[in-house]
């Protein structure tokens, strides 16, 4: 059932993007409608539908090609952002600066150390990523999420391998003192 209610929202995006209320994130509609109709939670929703991108290929890469569609060749993002004023623009930034921080706290409390980093290092990834081809940051997660799900064991021991390596540094200096 999440199979089809993800295919048949890929497809509804692709013949009418607009469906997408606002400038919103092409794979978080698909995700907040899985949510929806299944009667899920975002976290178990999410989990399914990354569970699902992994498990059927084709289906992945559809969805990263309605992400790229939506956000690389129907949008440009930037513009709403750019006619602001400057203090219309500090408080934005100010107002996503304490979430975000707030978030990292949160995730750090209940999931530890690991996972924070974890997340930090896949953001910078993206945003480098986002940069270096010109996309926006919701285009770029989704490309290195459908990237990571395709090379899993690789990705997760290249990320393990900078988490240890790390962690070891920390050590060592902490020991030096």
């Amino acid at each position: 059932m999440a199979k089809t209610i993800i295919s048949k929202t890929i497809k509804d995006i692709n013949e009418n993007p607009y469906v997408i209320k606002e400038n919103g994130c092409a794979a978080c509609h698909v995700l907040f409608t899985l949510s929806k109709e299944m009667k899920l939670n975002e976290q178990e929703a999410s989990d399914l539908l990354s569970e699902i991108l992994l498990s059927n290929p084709d289906l992945d890469f559809s969805f990263i090609e309605m992400v790229e569609y939506v956000h690389m060749k129907k949008r440009m993002m930037g513009t709403v952002f750019a006619l602001r004023t400057r203090e219309a623009k500090d408080k934005y930034i100010f107002s996503n600066f304490k979430n975000t921080l707030a978030e990292l706290h949160s995730d750090l409390i209940s999931h530890g150390p690991d996972i924070v980093l974890r997340k930090l290092l896949l953001t910078m990834i993206s945003l480098e990523t986002a940069k270096n081809i010109g996309i926006d940051h919701h285009a770029s997660t989704e490309e290195l999420y459908y990237f990571m799900r395709k090379n899993e064991l690789e990705s997760d021991g290249n990320i393990m391998k900078f988490i240890n390596q790390l962690y070891q540094r920390i050590v060592s200096k902490e020991n030096s003192k």
